[in-house]
């Protein structure tokens, strides 16, 4: 059932991007028990086979009901793109116990027996050592699953925001939500979402702020969450996240390599989605400085733009150089 989110009429949308690492952990925890989710992150899944069998997730999984609401104290509200893991960790242990114990029972009445079970009675009998567990557990997870990716996720989130909050600055939220998500529709002042995930009929926000989050493991999903401890918050899957795990093929067309050099036209030929610096060196394992200058040398030859959306530069095909790859693959 679609639900609607409506802003002051009088008032531009105020819209805040963010990452958050602990979002996008319980989101991977998430996908290896959803099979739906498993096709685009199957390279992924297979490199983690082994560590993953070491975890016990159960504790974690017991908190993820099907239906109904987790503990928000586990993943609290990102302050922006630069929060870490650490922080985020740091708030889920110094979460006072009254509040723990409260959303740990929420989350376990959404499903039936789950209090009864040894991990959830464990876990209600004292809140103050549950934080610590969750937050422990919470910390190997991240160590095997996410940490040896981060740095090419980061870069791939990173980049959707600064994708992103360009269309928003130049087209407004008309622009910004016409290519976000399939199952977000914008109408004069009011956002509509179309999910999977349960949400209420309608909220207002009174001219307070929506957080939109890239992720990388909601995909297919989006989500919209207008709990008590979030603000109005929309997670959707970031631009690229489908190839996110793909390696150089080796590929690189020889006559466009003959052309550009073999560098050059691997880097454009990359660049099929807007992408950074940091970004493209991740996913084509080249060194930043190298990729740093194949980008300003296709630049210069009329071949990319580059836009500055805060810290970050994306550079995208222009014409001749969307024309000039598709030619040559």
């Amino acid at each position: 059932m679609p639900f609607h989110l409506r802003f002051d009429s009088e008032d531009r949308p105020h819209c805040r991007f963010a990452l958050s690492p602990l979002w996008e952990l319980q989101e991977a925890v998430r996908t290896l028990g959803t099979p739906y989710r498993h096709g685009a992150h199957l390279p992924w899944l297979r490199r983690l086979r082994d560590g993953a069998a070491g975890l016990d997730l159960r504790p974690l999984r017991l908190l993820t009901p099907e239906r109904g609401r987790g503990p928000d104290f586990l993943c609290p509200p990102p302050g922006g793109p630069a929060t870490t893991i650490e922080d985020e960790l740091d708030r889920v242990r110094g979460t006072a116990p009254e509040r723990v114990r409260a959303e740990l029972l929420r989350a376990l009445a959404a499903t039936p027996g789950a209090a009864d079970t040894r991990h959830g009675r464990a876990l209600l009998a004292d809140p103050a050592r549950a934080a610590a567990d969750l937050a422990a557990l919470l910390e190997l997870a991240w160590k095997v699953l996410i940490a040896p990716h981060w740095p090419r996720l980061r870069a791939l989130l990173e980049a959707d925001i600064a994708f992103h909050a360009g269309r928003l600055a130049d087209g407004g939220p008309e622009r910004l939500f016409a290519e976000l998500h399939p199952r977000l529709s914008w109408s004069e002042t009011t956002l509509t979402v179309r999910s999977r995930h349960g949400g209420p009929p309608e909220h207002t926000l009174d001219g307070d702020e929506l957080l939109l989050m890239p992720s990388a493991f909601v995909r297919p999903d989006v989500v919209c969450d207008v709990g008590p401890s979030w603000p109005a918050t929309v997670a959707y899957p970031a631009r690229g996240a489908a190839g996110l795990w793909s390696e150089p093929d080796g590929a690189t067309p020889d006559a466009l390599a003959t052309l550009l050099g073999r560098g050059r036209a691997t880097v454009l030929t990359a660049l099929a989605e807007p992408a950074t610096t940091t970004g493209l060196a991740q996913r084509l394992g080249l060194a930043p400085s190298s990729v740093s200058a194949h980008l300003s040398a296709l630049r210069d030859a009329g071949l990319l733009t580059s836009n500055r959306y805060g810290h970050q530069v994306l550079y995208e095909r222009t014409p001749l150089g969307i024309a000039l790859a598709s030619e040559a693959a």
